[in-house]
């Protein structure tokens, strides 16, 4: 229980540090992490192949490759898309045995001595699978908030609204007193003629 604990503080803190884009899109999302890390990061539709994963991550000396099925839901390919993500924020990659068989069955023109990694999910632990999991999961969790934090924002004014605004200011700066003036329409002897039943009979009147 206590080790389940440590496992969602540490991947709560990794997703809580990432720059998500809002409205959230996992291609805007990688391309960002991309750029952070310095290091391009491909997003490959590949043909499913029976006793292959449905995920692949390929790493090169200059790139990371993600594989991908085409032929699947957009849902499914964003969690694919996701789980692989995680293993690199997480450092998997670092630490997991090379195996390059399936890299050359599904990128056969790409040089196997390019290949420096390629870890799916037969090569990954049950720990870190979990954790992948886990890491992806709180990403689109984060990621549906800032959504609806983005959604019941205000909207910014019009640049044409701030420029009226600088030039002429808003009603009430220019009018502080419009609204007591109408209060005050008359002076004392309307309130007073307000006040007397007997003030509006014309005086020609018995």
């Amino acid at each position: 229980m206590r080790s389940d604990k440590r496992l969602w503080q540490r991947c709560r803190r990794l997703v809580d540090d990432l720059d998500l884009p809002t409205p959230f899109d996992t291609a805007r999302f990688i391309d960002m992490l991309a750029r952070t890390r310095g290091r391009p990061i491909e997003l490959v539709p590949v043909a499913a192949r029976p006793h292959l994963p449905c995920g692949l991550l390929v790493t090169t000396d200059h790139a990371d490759r993600i594989l991908y099925p085409a032929d699947t839901t957009p849902l499914h390919q964003q969690h694919i898309q996701l789980h692989e993500i995680a293993h690199l924020l997480c450092g998997h990659h670092e630490t997991s045995p090379a195996a390059s068989s399936a890299a050359q069955v599904l990128l056969p023109h790409l040089p196997a001595s390019l290949v420096q990694r390629v870890l799916g999910r037969t090569v990954y632990t049950e720990p870190q699978e979990e954790e992948a999991e886990l890491v992806a999961s709180l990403v689109l969790n984060r990621a549906a908030q800032l959504d609806r934090a983005d959604a019941a924002a205000p909207a910014p004014a019009a640049p044409e609204d701030v420029r009226l605004r600088s030039l002429f200011g808003s009603p009430e700066r220019r009018n502080p007193g419009r609204t007591e003036a109408r209060s005050n329409r008359g002076g004392p002897d309307a309130r007073q003629n307000q006040e007397r039943p007997d003030a509006r009979r014309s005086p020609w009147r018995t």
